[in-house]
């Protein structure tokens, strides 16, 4: 892409259209990563019976079959844009298909078994795994196609949080109330997985018809595409390799989804055991949620102002302090604690526009060195770390569960849980997090690109830092 049309590209402003049907594709990235990863370890352990051990191994087991087909679906998805013009197909596929895998997850009745039902549980979650990530990989790629703009970039991405974030709020307070509609747990986990998967994947299908308008702005041509399939699989890890801005990022952002993993899947068990109420979860949604979705503009305008890198380093530093204040629950809980999680809301709404804002970024910058069309071999990487935080995080909750002794349970039976498990509860949902986030600004710290590395600079001017 030559400088002049780079130019022309960054100053072309976005039609309210494309940005409000990009935006929409949130409404299924927000449900997915919010449902499974709020209700499926608590589906597990407290509907079927299976071990806290064997459900966190069951989540991460889907989530590693993630890591390994993303870099595989970027790389197709790039060939598919050279061959055919459009990500559209991929998307579309992803769209139709989720919803059914989606639903078989949360189908499982409590009378199969805890073998049983653990089984099929991975399997339909590895599918609706597969499904969502046909889409997500090229979704992904798509800013860095649609615009060129520093601050456009942010525009865009900071409407489609104000969807992710309603998205959560929707799924994460809706869906555990479809759930407890029923009296019958298997006919109201059944409901919750239909329902919410209809509107997953109704929300991803109308984000795929924004795939075809940055067509015009590719040269999906300008750079040799891998052809095997281990060249496919190795040219994200390439593209790793050779971008230091995008390993940067991707550690940060890392880190940052395994922190907030850790929060999320801790969620339902603070709900039950450290407030009393398992319908509490909906308002640690809400005290989330709500000021997560009215903060993503104020986050826009300073990232205009200080920038995208100095932006995201306040929301981390932010988050960090709400978390680790949540501690204080080990000897005093209480309603207090909406506090502190509202807080770390106004945090997240910085978390996920501002990094989502300097992946196309970082793309721009190893386009103008090694040539375009390789967005999706970069999103499939991206998309893969994402997918090891959360997963991871889920994980690190169930490993912490059953080393301080967490009773699991089958629907319709009470336990009581000893004092060192609910204890385990508290440091999962605000030690460890704010830890985690802690790490994150010291990988962020390599991330070195500024507006006038991407603002395309006048002719003649020297080339980006590296």
């Amino acid at each position: 892409m030559s400088t002049a049309a780079s130019q022309e590209q960054a100053s072309v402003r976005l039609s309210p259209r494309t940005i409000v049907l990009y935006a929409v594709g949130s409404l299924g990235t927000g449900g997915y990563a919010t449902l499974p990863g709020l209700v499926l370890t608590y589906f597990l352990t407290d509907n079927l019976g299976v071990a806290a051990l064997a459900a966190g191994l069951i989540v991460t087991a889907a989530k590693i079959w993630d890591v390994i087909i993303d870099p595989l679906i970027g790389a197709a998805s790039d060939r598919q844009l050279a061959r055919t013009g459009s990500r559209r197909g991929f998307m579309v596929t992803g769209a139709l298909t989720l919803p059914l895998f989606f639903a078989l997850t949360f189908a499982v009745p409590p009378s199969w078994g805890p073998v049983a039902g653990a089984g099929c549980v991975l399997l339909a979650f590895l599918a609706t795994a597969t499904a969502f990530s046909l889409f997500q990989v090229p979704y992904v790629a798509l800013p860095a196609e649609l615009t060129a703009g520093y601050d456009e970039r942010s525009r865009l991405l900071g409407w489609r949080v104000v969807v992710l974030t309603a998205a959560i709020l929707l799924f994460g307070a809706g869906g555990p109330a479809l759930r407890d509609a029923s009296s019958d747990p298997v006919a109201g986990y059944l409901l919750m997985g239909v329902v919410s998967g209809l509107m997953i994947g109704l929300g991803m299908l109308i984000a795929a018809r924004t795939a075809d308008a940055g067509v015009a702005r590719v040269d999906a041509s300008s750079s040799p595409l891998p052809a095997g399939l281990r060249d496919q699989y190795l040219s994200g890890f390439r593209a790793l390799g050779r971008s230091i801005p995008f390993r940067a990022l991707l550690g940060t952002f890392l880190l940052q989804a395994l922190a907030t993993g850790t929060m999320l899947a801790g969620a339902q068990y603070v709900a039950t055991w450290v407030l009393r109420s398992e319908d509490a979860v909906t308002f640690v949604f809400i005290a989330l949620v709500g000021p997560a979705l009215l903060a993503t503009p104020a986050w826009t305008g300073l990232a205009r102002r200080l920038g995208k890198e100095r932006s995201f380093a306040i929301a981390s530093v932010l988050f960090t302090g709400a978390a680790a204040s949540i501690t204080v629950a080990l000897w005093a809980p209480g309603l207090w604690i909406y506090a502190s999680v509202a807080l770390a809301g106004v945090a997240y709404a910085g978390l996920q526009s501002l990094p989502m804002a300097m992946l196309p970024d970082v793309i721009s910058h190893d386009e103008r060195l090694h040539g375009s069309g390789q967005a999706g071999t970069f999103t499939g990487v991206w998309t893969a770390g994402e997918t090891v935080g959360f997963a991871l995080g889920a994980t690190a909750v169930s490993l912490t569960l059953a080393a301080t002794g967490y009773i699991s349970t089958v629907a319709g039976v009470t336990v009581e849980q000893p004092d060192a498990a609910v204890a385990g509860i508290v440091l999962s949902f605000s030690v460890l997090p704010a830890a985690l986030m802690a790490a994150s600004l010291l990988t962020l710290r390599g991330y070195h690109l500024r507006r006038d590395d991407i603002d395309e600079p006048p002719l003649g001017a020297g080339e980006p830092r590296a």
